[in-house]
């Protein structure tokens, strides 16, 4: 499978919220999949999604296969240290590598802002994501909570000391 990583660009917006729908439909079996499909609706919604990419410091990119879309991420920096704000690869093509070469490209993208550290947020219950960043390099260091479908959810924050 070759994979190209580029800039995400307005066109993207409807591939980026599928991409986000599949993952977390795969992902998050303790929500329903109406909070699901509410909860993508309203995070990538298009002026959310145009927000991003024309913030300053931020970075959203894509990964792209045979002209497809089938992954990307969302990252920004504040200050000294960077977020990875979202990080999704289709179910399909998750354990490809895609995901490894999307944080990769993310992390020089974000690199040219002089951060130190760069943190990740998932929720607990992703057992996945926590591996994926434990691969990378990334320790547990903190929680949060974020509220989804009326209800807080546990969050877990990872950082990589730069």
């Amino acid at each position: 499978m070759s994979i190209e990583i580029r800039p995400a660009t307005a066109a993207d917006r409807e591939a980026i919220r599928e991409v986000a729908r599949e993952a977390w439909h795969d992902t998050y079996d303790e929500l329903d999949e109406e909070t699901i499909d509410e909860t993508v609706d309203e995070w990538y919604a298009d002026d959310e999604l145009e927000r991003a990419l024309s913030e300053p410091g931020t970075a959203v990119l894509v990964a792209e296969s045979d002209d497809e879309v089938v992954g990307f991420t969302h990252g920004v920096v504040q200050g000294d240290e960077g977020d990875v704000l979202r990080m999704y690869v289709r179910p399909d093509d998750q354990r490809a590598g895609i995901g490894t070469a999307l944080h990769e490209r993310l992390r020089e993208d974000l690199e040219d802002f002089n951060m130190v550290r760069i943190r990740a947020i998932d929720l607990a219950s992703n057992d996945g994501g926590r591996a994926f960043y434990e691969e990378l390099g990334f320790e547990e260091s903190g929680e949060g909570t974020v509220e989804i479908g009326d209800e807080e959810r546990t969050e877990v924050v990872y950082t990589l000391e730069l």
